[in-house]
């Protein structure tokens, strides 16, 4: 599953919906907005090209790792501390594949899809340049 929303996400029923039985491992990510002195992050995306731009990354986890899924859902809206942005779930065989898969997927995210985050609170407001997620 790709999907962008405005709605919260339930992280365990997204893993009970990814696992299979071929799965020896399930690696997820999940991105959170971490208090930096901000109210919240604001984010906006070009969802038609988001979408399309995710299905292409899934695809090429698939070329790249020996994996059985990937799944990623991403927010936009205004998210306060505390709330979920970011969720990759990567099922496969062994550990390392998914692993490495889940990795290759958030880099290529950071790299591509049109998703852009703005600081909201503290002492101003401001979009963060480049990547929508800084460590």
């Amino acid at each position: 599953m790709i999907r962008i929303t405005h709605d919260d996400f339930d992280i365990n029923a997204m893993i009970s919906a990814a696992r299979t039985s071929k799965m020896g491992a399930l690696v997820t990510f999940i991105g959170t907005v971490r208090d930096d002195g901000m109210d919240m992050l604001q984010f906006e995306v070009y969802e038609e090209v988001a979408i399309s731009e995710l299905e292409t990354i899934r695809d090429e986890a698939f070329e790249k790792f020996e994996i059985e899924s990937v799944d990623v859902i991403h927010r936009t809206g205004d998210l306060p501390v505390g709330e979920n942005i970011l969720l990759i779930i990567v099922g496969a065989g062994h550990r390392k594949h998914a692993f490495d898969a889940c990795e290759y997927v958030l880099e290529r995210i950071k790299e591509s899809v049109p998703i852009w985050k703005k600081e909201i609170g503290g002492s101003g407001d401001r979009w963060i340049p480049g990547e929508a997620y800084n460590s």
